[in-house]
């Protein structure tokens, strides 16, 4: 495969080292396979670095999705040279519980500067928002989620992102089914959730149910929800095709979490190879697979997921897939960024700020 080769399905979204790319990344983004690049506070100097830096990324290839995790709180990457501290979702859950009409207010506002700053500096796309309910006791979750109740998480997303649609944004509902009920932390173990099928609808999933239609993007959790499926929901099509595509009739895309987590590779008791785990992901009914932080050092790691991924396209073993594809491309911005000077002077960015002011920002 080639850069010049036309890509029928780029289901791979991995990072790049630093805050400049160099050989190695522009030799992995070109490769016709690779659908996008996820940044994260390694990849961050300052507004211009960071614009320089996507412009490059785009030139290799402008349908390149660009991608960050920036919910605001505790997980926000950018967080200097005029970026807004945005609440995390807590805090606009607590407010909620003293003015609901302020709250969505504050939750549309803190959607428009999210999306209005990231793509000023030319990032497409934000992993937002969380969808898990608060029961109080995950550490991994905790203060990004907005609240217990499933009804108040869907009415703050959906005003988050309505923020974030307005600055030309598509959002990404997390982690289906539900984090929020397991304790233990998916980057360094495998949570399991025992709860039963039914108790898990009608409580965690109810956001992905009443936001079906809303939700651009979903990515289910590295949790084994043991009574329904031995392997974890994004490598589950007990989850993702018969759950979430066919009862709740979810069409928009499906990203696996990150496969480098601790829960993500080990399947049916097995440790599998990255390429491995990204096949088994879409094989379950994920559209993009996910690989974070294996651009540092030699990479070797990449390498071998694009080298298995091409070794499996053409033993058949993957196939591409068109619906996928236009998934994927279907969560690029439709309008052009604006730039950061012209953000900070508009209307609607100064009220949003406002909008904010007075609520603490999240750590």
């Amino acid at each position: 495969m080639t850069a010049t080769t036309t890509s029928i399905h780029a289901p791979l979204i991995i990072d790049v080292a630093g805050t400049e790319l160099n050989g190695a990344d522009r030799r992995r983004l070109a490769n016709p396979l690779v659908g996008g690049v996820i940044h994260f506070t390694r990849n961050w100097q300052d507004r211009a670095q960071m614009t320089a830096l996507n412009s490059e990324i785009k030139a290799i290839r402008p349908d390149l999705l660009i991608c960050v995790d920036h919910e605001g709180g505790r997980v926000q990457r950018f967080r200097t040279d005029g970026f807004t501290h945005l609440p995390s979702m807590r805090s606009l859950g607590e407010l909620w519980m003293r003015d609901a009409m302020r709250a969505t207010q504050a939750a549309t506002a803190a959607g428009q500067v999210l999306a209005g700053e990231l793509r000023a500096c030319g990032i497409d796309f934000s992993f937002a928002p969380v969808l898990d309910l608060d029961y109080g006791g995950s550490s991994v979750i905790g203060n990004r989620s907005f609240h217990r109740d499933p009804r108040v998480v869907s009415l703050l997303a959906k005003s988050v992102m309505h923020g974030m649609l307005q600055m030309g944004m598509r959002n990404c509902g997390k982690h289906f089914p539900g984090h929020g009920f397991v304790k233990a932390d998916s980057h360094v173990e495998i949570p399991v959730d025992r709860r039963g099928l039914r108790t898990i609808l009608a409580d965690d999933a109810k956001p992905y149910d009443w936001l079906a239609s809303t939700l651009a993007a979903v990515m289910p959790a590295h949790v084994i929800y043991s009574k329904v499926d031995a392997r974890p929901a994004g490598f589950s099509s007990k989850w993702l095709k018969d759950v979430l595509r066919t009862r709740l009739a979810f069409d928009g895309a499906i990203f696996s979490d990150d496969l480098s987590m601790e829960a993500g590779r080990y399947i049916d008791g097995e440790l599998l190879s990255f390429a491995e785990a990204a096949l088994a992901a879409l094989d379950a009914g994920c559209d993009l697979a996910l690989l974070c932080n294996q651009s540092i050092g030699d990479g070797a790691q990449l390498d071998e997921l694009l080298e298995g991924f091409e070794a499996a396209s053409h033993a058949k073993r993957w196939r591409p897939a068109a619906a996928s594809e236009a998934r994927r491309r279907s969560l690029l911005p439709e309008a052009p960024a604006p730039e950061w000077e012209a953000l900070a002077a508009s209307h609607v960015y100064k009220q949003a700020r406002h909008a904010l002011s007075g609520l603490p920002s999240g750590a």
